[in-house]
C-alpha cells in the first residue's frame, strides 16, 4: 500500500504521482518524466489536477466500480459515501479487486526514483535525452528536486526541471543552476487576470524568470494557448516582448484541450472550462505568426 507523508519533499525522500516513459515533447530526446506532488497555482485548465495538492489523494473509476462492496467494509470514515470526508487512507484502493480505486502519489526515496529513472539510461544515450522534473511543481518539494538532481549528474543523466517558477528567489535560483535546462510555464502578463486564472500574481514568476534568463543559458519558455483568456493579441505580443528583452531561447505553444476533464471527475473536483473548445488550427497559426514575425523562435507543441 501506497504511504503516506507529513512533510514531502526533504532530500531523501519525496513525493511522486507518476513517472512517464518514453516521453518526447518534455526537452532533448527521449525522456522519462517525474511528475512531483503540490503546486502553488491551481490554473483552471491544469491537465494534471492530482499533482496539486502536496499530500497523497483518493482517484475514483466509477466505470471500473463493479459494487461489490468491498471498500465499504474496509471504510472508517464514511468517506465511500462523502468524498468530502475521505482522509485517503489507501485502505479501500488496496482492496478493490477492479482497480476502480487508486491512491495518486507515493513516497519514494532518492534511490528507488533513481532505480527507476537508471532503467531508461540506454535510450537517453542513444537518443540525447535525460530526466525531466515535472508536476505539479517541482520546486514545491525543492530539497528532493536538488538531491535529484544532483544524483542524476553524478550518472551523467541529462536534466529538465519544467516549472511555474513560483518558488522563493533564492532556493529557485540554486536549484535551477543545477538542470541542464529549464522549460518555464508562462501564461499571462496581466496581473489581475493571472490572479483569477491561477490563483497567483505573476510578480514572482516574473522576478525569477528574469534573474533565471540572465544566469541560465538554457531557458525555454512554455506558452499554453487558453481560447479566450490568454490567446489576445495584447497578451501574444507582450510575451513576445518579454522573450525577446532575456534572449529565451525559443517559446512552446502548447494549445488547450480537456485531456485532463476526467481527473478532475475522478478527483471528486469542479473543471471550470468545460464548454471551452480547443483553439483551431488557425488560431495556433495565426499565434505562432505573432511571435515570429516579433522575433521569436517558435516551437509548435502537442
Amino acid at each position: 500500500m501506497l504511504q503516506k507523508v507529513k512533510k514531502p519533499g526533504s532530500r531523501e525522500a519525496g513525493v511522486v504521482f507518476n513517472i512517464m516513459r518514453f516521453a518526447v515533447h518534455d526537452g532533448p530526446g527521449i525522456r522519462t518524466i517525474v511528475f512531483l506532488k503540490g503546486c502553488p497555482l491551481h490554473c483552471w485548465w491544469c491537465q494534471n489536477p492530482e499533482g496539486q495538492s502536496s499530500k497523497p489523494e483518493l482517484i475514483v473509476r466509477l466505470e471500473r466500480c463493479v459494487h461489490c462492496g468491498a471498500c465499504r467494509a474496509v471504510c472508517a470514515t464514511g468517506g465511500i459515501e462523502d468524498r468530502n470526508i475521505c482522509v485517503s487512507c489507501g485502505k479501500c484502493a488496496a482492496v478493490c479487486p477492479a482497480e476502480a480505486r487508486e491512491i495518486a502519489g507515493q513516497l519514494m526515496t532518492i534511490d528507488e526514483v533513481m532505480t527507476e529513472i537508471e532503467k531508461d539510461k540506454i535510450f537517453y544515450d542513444q537518443s540525447g535525452g535525460g530526466v525531466t522534473f515535472s508536476g505539479g511543481e517541482p520546486f514545491a518539494q525543492a530539497d528532493f528536486l536538488e538531491n535529484m538532481l544532483e544524483h542524476c549528474q553524478q550518472h551523467d543523466i541529462h536534466t529538465v526541471i519544467e516549472t511555474t517558477g513560483h518558488a522563493a528567489p533564492e532556493v529557485f535560483q540554486r536549484v535551477a543552476r543545477k538542470a541542464d535546462s529549464i522549460l518555464y510555464d508562462f501564461k499571462l502578463m496581466d496581473n489581475p487576470k493571472h490572479r483569477k486564472y491561477t490563483g497567483v500574481d505573476n510578480n514572482l514568476i516574473l522576478e525569477n524568470l528574469r534573474r533565471l534568463a540572465a544566469n541560465h543559458k538554457q531557458v525555454e519558455l512554455r506558452f499554453p494557448v487558453i481560447p479566450g483568456i490568454n490567446d489576445d493579441a495584447e497578451n501574444v505580443l507582450a510575451l513576445a516582448k518579454l522573450a525577446k528583452s532575456l534572449h529565451i531561447r525559443a517559446v512552446h505553444l502548447l494549445p488547450y484541450h480537456q485531456s485532463g476533464l476526467a481527473k478532475y471527475r475522478r478527483l471528486n473536483r469542479r473543471y471550470h472550462l468545460k464548454k471551452l473548445a480547443p483553439p483551431t488550427e488557425q488560431q495556433m497559426s495565426d499565434i505562432s505568426a505573432k511571435l515570429k514575425k516579433a522575433g521569436v523562435k517558435v516551437i509548435d507543441g502537442d
